[in-house]
């Protein structure tokens, strides 16, 4: 701690209580609305615990309850969340080191159907807008200097400065709009999502990733060995041929794989994308 310097006259500084100890004042509040305001919610959960729990607790709940969409990129499956996860964490980092830690508010994480909120009891610098940091003409004023060079040792931050601006660029690069808003409360980030998408949630659950790798395990041993039956990829897989069935068919429809000749002396192709 003191090499930390996270002591002062032997006593510790009030940023080891958020840092290391379980039993402490910081909360964040995740809710999930079935609509575009908080007149009805699904879901309300609370969290409690140091910034290193908030901040995974945080971006679990939010990876688990927005939508994620699956493509193959070089013959592997690949999970693509609707908002990019990299942005998502950088507006929690910044939440959790910007906060005002005298205010008794909890962090908070709204889910709507139009739109993720991430917002924290903290004011914006005087005389300053989101814009400058977006334009990349502000150095950065920390509200909690030893909370943020500790989160950059443990690698939580990246860089010194310019979250605003990384947050901004990585959603830019992936067409999703961010806002950013300066309350009297504090500040907000908003992700907007596609409407267009159903309010179901979908959650990777274990099962599902367990069908993403038996789906890439079986297209590796299509590349080692076009020849191999069904019979075959069940045995090497330790699966029921009606499950390997099921992946085939599945493959077959989303145009990764085709079968040339019959099913004893044929052979699988893998379909280049274009």
């Amino acid at each position: 701690m003191k090499k930390l310097k996270l002591y002062k006259e032997e006593k510790p500084l009030k940023a080891v209580e958020v840092l290391f100890c379980d039993n402490n004042l910081l909360e964040l509040q995740a809710a999930i609305f079935a609509g575009k305001d908080k007149t009805t919610f699904l879901d309300i959960k609370e969290y409690h615990g140091t910034v290193f729990d908030i901040l995974a607790q945080a971006e679990t709940y939010i990876s688990k309850n927005i939508h994620w969409r699956v493509e193959f990129q070089n013959f592997k499956r690949v999970e693509i969340p609707e908002i990019p996860i990299d942005a998502i964490r950088e507006a929690l980092v910044n939440s959790l080191c910007h906060r005002d830690y005298f205010k008794p508010e909890a962090n908070k994480i709204s889910i709507f159907q139009n739109r993720v909120e991430i917002w924290n009891p903290g004011n914006f610098p005087e005389g300053m807008t989101p814009e400058d940091y977006i334009k990349g003409e502000e150095e950065s004023v920390l509200r909690n200097p030893l909370i943020a060079r500790i989160l950059y040792y443990s690698r939580d931050i990246e860089k010194w400065g310019s979250g605003l601006k990384r947050m901004y660029d990585e959603c830019n690069s992936k067409g999703v709009e961010v806002n950013f808003k300066n309350l009297k409360s504090g500040f907000k980030v908003i992700f907007q999502r596609d409407t267009s998408l159903p309010l179901k949630t979908t959650t990777l659950k274990t099962t599902q990733r367990t069908t993403y790798r038996t789906t890439q395990r079986i297209l590796d041993l299509i590349k080692e060995n076009p020849s191999l039956t069904r019979t075959k990829l069940a045995e090497l897989l330790n699966i029921s041929q009606d499950g390997v069935k099921y992946q085939i068919d599945k493959l077959k429809k989303e145009g990764v794989i085709r079968r040339k000749g019959g099913k004893t002396y044929g052979h699988w192709e893998i379909i280049e994308p274009k």
